[in-house]
């Protein structure tokens, strides 16, 4: 579903992508994991077309979108869902009508659908009888929970989850992740979900990508990934010190 080809990226002098390659299966939840600022948020924004590239292509289904701007992007996008990392709600919208925003600005749909739908993917999600609240009077497992149905609200061929467990504790980390993949079943999108929560998301990934120094050091199934004999890939998922491997 997902094509990504000698992708690389600098802000001035920082280089934060080094001829990236990666290919993200369709129907699959593609996981990518890797040190905080090694660039894997600047990655998803690249596949969702809010960066560019210095150089190299992405491809969606098998066109090309770094070079698209305007309604040829956007048409791209409607295919898309996006988690952003802390659920970025609206403050000042009920969750009803959070989960409705994106309905009304890409689908212009007419109210009683918008309100069918709307019940359906808070439903989904757990939250049914929550619409009417705001995003303050709910807790921060339920405002996760609002915003993954609003990025599956317009039944999305492709998510994208950046940290979706951000500031959660670990009960809800699982509880959340096994969300995610109860809806993944459900509905067969492409997933790509940026992640630093280990060992958790080994249990919900099919391909686990370890980004490190601007390029993927190792793509593979969790059980390969936890096998791994590449030292890079053994420090981080086991959480060692940078000094570990020479003791």
């Amino acid at each position: 579903m997902i094509k990504v080809q000698g992708l690389t990226k600098s802000f001035g002098r920082q280089q934060v992508l080094r001829g990236l390659d990666l290919e993200v299966p369709t129907g699959s939840i593609t996981v990518i994991i890797g040190r905080s600022g090694g660039g894997k948020s600047v990655l998803l924004k690249h596949l969702i077309g809010l960066l560019h590239p210095d150089a190299g292509r992405v491809l969606v289904d098998g066109v090309e979108i770094t070079g698209l701007r305007g309604r040829a992007l956007d048409e791209i996008r409607q295919r898309y869902g996006v988690v952003f990392q802390g659920g970025a709600l609206f403050d000042s919208m009920r969750c009803a009508e959070n989960v409705a925003f994106p309905l009304r600005e890409k689908l212009h749909l007419p109210r009683p659908e918008i309100v069918r739908r709307v019940e359906a993917a808070l439903h989904q999600v757990g939250l049914e009888g929550m619409g009417a609240k705001y995003p303050a009077e709910i807790s921060g497992g339920m405002r996760k929970r609002v915003a993954i149905a609003r990025a599956l609200v317009t039944e999305p061929e492709i998510v994208f989850f950046d940290e979706p467990t951000t500031g959660l504790d670990p009960i809800l980390v699982n509880t959340i992740h096994h969300l995610i993949l109860d809806l993944h079943q459900k509905f067969r999108f492409t997933a790509v979900m940026v992640s630093h929560e280990i060992p958790e998301i080994f249990e919900i990934a099919d391909t686990v990508a370890m980004l490190h120094e601007g390029r993927i050091a190792e793509v593979g199934p969790p059980p390969a990934i936890q096998a791994s004999s590449n030292p890079v890939v053994r420090q981080f998922i086991r959480g060692e010190p940078e000094n570990a491997e020479g003791r």
